[in-house]
């Protein structure tokens, strides 16, 4: 999930730096000084042992953000100057999603269990007489050690422990990850394994030190805004309700005043998504289909693809309100470069494999977007809303929206919801038994890999407490204005 620290702030820092910078013409020579703006010589509030080390990670967490992924043999004296020029004529983003930044990922350690300064160095000694690898022993000071060469995290040592004086000190990254896809290599750095990673996000917001980035679009789209001779389309997912303090209609004409050419809400996707979704579930129960799980998210989709193939056979075969908002974008503007904006981090991979799809930009990267071109939200024109779509497209974005739309479009469908609040290692083995067993207690399961649904997205502008009580509020008052 989603939530403000520093780590975040030093990364939509940066984007709005690379943002400002390319607004003014000056994205080339401008960059290399970030890390020496970001870093002074004299800096005292230092995250880092020198200033030196805190330049060289500014450097490498631009990379990613300029599109490009950070190579174990990279020449480390090309210039960010470099790397901006072969992004401003690259014709393609690479196909890539995450990256490492080795250089800021160096403190986790590998044991997860650690012998506090609590431990009274006890007679009894059930700690080492209990495990099974004679990882423990004693110090100077008469307290337990624990051999990280010998320990295998087996957690006995915590369990018997009468003072409770060891503790589980997990890796954040690895602890977050759902499907067991990050793990440290032989130096001790994370390295993200692409063939079980479901793009979900959740080592970024996990990761304290922010040494895991996003491979970014932003300067495919930039180029393409500023292109006078390309029509550039935003497509904008629902949880926009629930990313910025301002009405949903300021909030689409202030995307419109970048240079947009033309904004259109996903919602209008998910109303066809709604209809197809409950009709697939008819024809389903029909022919007597124990139950269906939606296929909205991508996360969960990868999920199903990498980890449970047991539960692939009841999953939709209904496409994304991504899908077919693409889909009507295409065919009004087959010209044009249509870019999805969202919160979500696995669009990036489903928008790669969409032919009607050419970028794919989180609302993060909008905000700083918005904060680099100087765009005030509350000063721009009002988008008037397409009065076209049904309020249940723009319910998507909390979970058990798309339960609830397909209830409100055939509430003669004999649904039983299942709602599957957010993905974790307990829930992936749940849904496994589900594909096995082929019983859950509903008929109508919805999977969202974020807790929360997509406005707790891991490029989201709020926490999901923030982010919820925002998108109910503006929701509300959206549909009050469409019905006045």
């Amino acid at each position: 999930m989603a939530y403000v620290d520093n780590t975040m702030i030093i990364r939509r820092d940066l984007l709005s730096k690379m943002a400002e910078l390319f607004n003014e013409g000056k994205f080339k020579e401008g960059l290399d000084r970030i890390p020496l703006e970001m870093a002074p010589r004299r800096k005292q509030d230092l995250d880092r042992c020198c200033v030196f080390k805190e330049r060289v990670i500014v450097k490498e967490k631009l990379i990613p953000l300029l599109g490009f992924e950070l190579e174990d043999d990279r020449d480390e004296l090309k210039t960010l100057a470099e790397y901006a020029e072969e992004a401003l004529e690259r014709k393609n983003p690479i196909n890539k999603i995450l990256t490492v930044v080795d250089e800021a990922c160096t403190s986790c350690v590998k044991n997860s269990y650690i012998v506090t300064n609590l431990c009274k160095g006890c007679v009894a000694h059930p700690c080492m007489m209990n495990c099974p690898k004679d990882a423990i022993s004693w110090n100077a000071n008469g307290q337990a050690q624990i051999d990280p060469k010998t320990c295998i995290n087996c957690g006995i040592c915590m369990n018997v422990c009468p003072y409770h004086s060891i503790i589980f000190m997990p890796v954040p990254c690895e602890n977050a990850c759902p499907v067991g896809a990050i793990s440290k290599d032989q130096y001790g750095i994370e390295q993200i394994d692409e063939d079980k990673c479901i793009d979900c996000g959740k080592c970024i917001t996990a990761c304290p030190f922010g040494s895991i980035m996003e491979n970014s679009q932003i300067v495919d789209v930039m180029k393409s805004i500023k292109d006078e001779e390309t029509e550039t389309i935003a497509i904008v997912a629902p949880a926009v309700i629930g990313q910025f303090k301002s009405t949903t209609d300021t909030v689409l004409g202030a995307i419109k005043q970048l240079g947009f050419c033309d904004v259109i809400e996903v919602a209008k996707g998910a109303n066809v998504t709604t209809e197809r979704e409950a009709d697939e579930l008819l024809e389903r129960l029909e022919d007597k289909a124990p139950f269906m799980t939606t296929s909205c998210c991508p996360a969960y989709v990868s999920a199903t693809e990498k980890h449970i193939p047991e539960i692939q056979k009841y999953v939709s075969e209904t496409k994304s309100p991504m899908y077919y908002a693409a889909e009507i974008a295409r065919e009004k503007y087959p010209n044009a470069k249509i870019v999805f904006i969202g919160p979500c981090i696995a669009k990036r991979r489903e928008g790669m494999k969409d032919p009607n799809v050419d970028y794919v930009m989180t609302f993060e990267e909008l905000s700083a977007l918005f904060h680099g071109w100087k765009i005030e939200i509350s000063k721009e024109e009002p988008l008037l809303l397409d009065k076209s779509i049904l309020n249940h497209g723009r319910a998507y974005a909390a979970s058990g929206g798309v339960a609830q739309s397909v209830l409100e479009v055939k509430p003669y469908v004999n649904i039983k919801p299942v709602i599957v609040n957010g993905l974790d290692k307990k829930k992936i083995k749940m849904l496994k038994a589900f594909g096995k067993t082929g019983k859950t207690s509903g008929n109508f399961v919805e999977v969202m890999a974020c807790e929360g649904g997509c406005i707790a997205g891991p490029s989201s502008n709020f926490d999901p407490k923030t982010g919820s009580r925002l998108y109910e509020k503006n929701l509300a008052a959206l549909i009050e204005s469409l019905e006045d």
